[in-house]
């Protein structure tokens, strides 16, 4: 069984930055597509970002596009999310996740239990 564990939330004022980390725990991480989803209040989860394990190609949603970055270091089992330019509109919990897969479209088998960032106006 998978473990996902996120870090790197918190409050931070419109117009700053955070970065967010996801460390799994077991070593054939290189071979897992990644992905942030987020969750605001009383909204629907909504994917974020994605980075394909076989090729290493990146997926954004429209609205972060240009403002987050999402890597991976293989060797520490660990994918990071880069948010800059962040927004109140960012506010939500942020999840990441594994699929086996390599089309960022198909289901995720391993969730994180989130971190919240709260971007204040």
């Amino acid at each position: 069984q998978e473990q996902l564990v996120e870090s790197g939330g918190g409050l931070v004022q419109a117009g700053g930055s955070l970065r967010l980390s996801c460390a799994a725990s077991r070593r054939t991480f290189s071979s897992y597509t990644m992905a942030w989803f987020r969750q605001a209040p009383r909204k629907e989860r909504e994917f974020v970002a994605a980075m394909t394990w076989n090729d290493g190609r990146t997926y954004y949603t429209d609205s972060v596009k240009g403002r987050f970055t999402i890597s991976r270091d293989n060797a520490k089992n660990t994918v990071y999310l880069q948010m800059n330019s962040l927004k109140p509109d960012d506010t939500a919990v942020y999840y990441c996740a594994a699929s086996t897969s390599r089309r960022i479209d198909a289901p995720y088998a391993y969730w994180g239990q989130g971190t919240q960032v709260t971007v204040s106006s």
